[in-house]
């Protein structure tokens, strides 16, 4: 399992929260927000990198015609707007609360910065996890743009066994516990929950898998497919 919260073994919110450094604490707070309101726009000045304390954050942008297209959806310990990193001006994608009570610690880039340099190894790994997420959304919306809907699904169940997966040493099925509702799977996939739930009954019936409301089991037969 490749916990969100570590990446190679560093913990991203223990080493980049200034709530966790005494000389940032004193003059540091969070930010807070309800549901459906947005962290920041298209367009927006890139000065800052943030960090979900709590809550679930969506990140995605609006195309011409007017349709949006959602990119990932982050909950505790989750990085976004790391793009400010690489000397991006202005935002090229929306970040919006999805749930009461996120709140985010939101980084400068100076401090930013700071911290790279003040952690040479963990700059390296930094670097590391934004070449992977970039990866990662690109091949994600090369399956919104040529793959069916099944396939998206399966798809992205495979990116989930390698971000909370974990295996059933008795039945060696891929065990996923995942902070998704049907819902937001959906909008990920860039389809409706009712396609999901469907999808998913047949993915059972077929025997690949079995699922309840957090958590899919991939059949070990199943489970490099």
């Amino acid at each position: 399992m490749n916990s969100l919260w570590f990446f190679e073994d560093v913990n991203l919110f223990a080493i980049l929260c200034p709530h966790k450094m005494k000389d940032y604490k004193s003059g540091h707070e969070f930010n807070a927000y309800a549901k459906n309101d947005y962290i920041y726009f298209e367009e927006d000045i890139a000065d800052k990198v943030y960090l979900v304390n709590s809550g679930k954050v969506k990140i995605g942008y609006v195309t011409e015609d007017g349709d949006e297209i959602i990119m990932a959806i982050l909950s505790k310990g989750e990085i976004f707007g790391e793009k400010a990193i690489l000397g991006q001006e202005s935002r090229n994608e929306f970040a919006q609360a999805l749930e009461n009570g996120t709140s985010v610690c939101p980084i400068t880039i100076p401090e930013m910065m700071t911290l790279l340099r003040e952690h040479k190894e963990f700059s390296l790994k930094i670097y590391k996890f934004i070449g992977f997420r970039f990866k990662k959304l690109e091949r994600r919306l090369q399956l919104l743009l040529f793959k069916d809907t099944k396939t998206r699904l399966k798809e992205f169940i495979n990116e989930l066994k390698e971000d909370y997966g974990y295996e059933n040493q008795v039945t060696n099925d891929v065990v996923i516990r995942h902070p998704y509702t049907q819902k937001e799977l959906a909008t990920l996939i860039g389809t409706s929950r009712p396609t999901v739930n469907v999808l998913l009954n047949e993915l059972q019936n077929e025997g690949y898998l079995s699922f309840d409301r957090k958590e899919i089991i991939v059949k070990n037969k199943n489970r490099s497919a």
